[in-house]
């Protein structure tokens, strides 16, 4: 049976090529302003990955990513938005602790003011490490953008729906490798603090 969805989880479009390229498997989240609540939440298990431009900036990407980005001006939005992949979050971690977040620079793409920056942003509020298998979809839909679709929020629902069926980027024993990894780091480095919704 093929399954569909409209869900979506907008991110950068330079993280969701690293998603896609298995270059991570790690985002880090505190929410779009416009977040219900105030507040960030998974709502769903399985997305599709949405890239975003306008908020990109090469200064809080590490070296590898930041020669991938152009600036665009603010409220740029590309006329059609291309998904071609999409993911099933398998495991989130809430952290406070700095020591844990900068232990993590290794997966992840950000740099290390970008992740001292989103710890101090709402410092009442954890930061959320999302884990996520990410599969290439086996045919990439184009669909155009709509007004809906923008503003500082996480999670949309797009127009229409997309067979979520693919291939994996990473195999089996790579991404559980991975998120042993980062799992025992969060681990020993704190209090842990997570859950697996799903």
């Amino acid at each position: 049976m093929m399954l569909t969805t409209t869900s979506a989880l907008k991110e950068w479009a330079v993280a969701v090529d690293a998603l896609e390229q298995g270059k991570t498997i790690l985002l880090l989240r505190k929410g779009g302003i416009h977040e219900q609540g105030g507040q960030f939440k998974v709502g769903h298990n399985q997305v599709l990955l949405y890239p975003t431009y306008e908020h990109q900036q090469p200064s809080l990407l590490k070296p590898d990513y930041a020669h991938l980005v152009t600036p665009v001006p603010s409220g740029w939005h590309p006329e059609t938005v291309r998904i071609s992949a999409y993911a099933q979050i398998t495991a989130i971690f809430q952290v406070s602790d700095e020591s844990v977040v900068l232990a993590l620079l290794p997966f992840h793409i950000w740099t290390e003011q970008f992740v001292r920056d989103r710890l101090k942003w709402k410092p009442q509020q954890p930061l959320y490490i999302l884990l996520l298998r990410t599969y290439k979809l086996n045919s990439a839909s184009v669909i155009p953008y709509r007004q809906e679709y923008g503003g500082c929020k996480s999670w949309i629902d797009i127009a229409e729906s997309i067979t979520v069926k693919g291939t994996p980027v990473l195999d089996d024993a790579a991404y559980t490798r991975q998120v042993h990894e980062i799992a025992q780091i969060v681990k020993e480095n704190s209090d842990i603090d997570s859950n697996q919704p799903f």
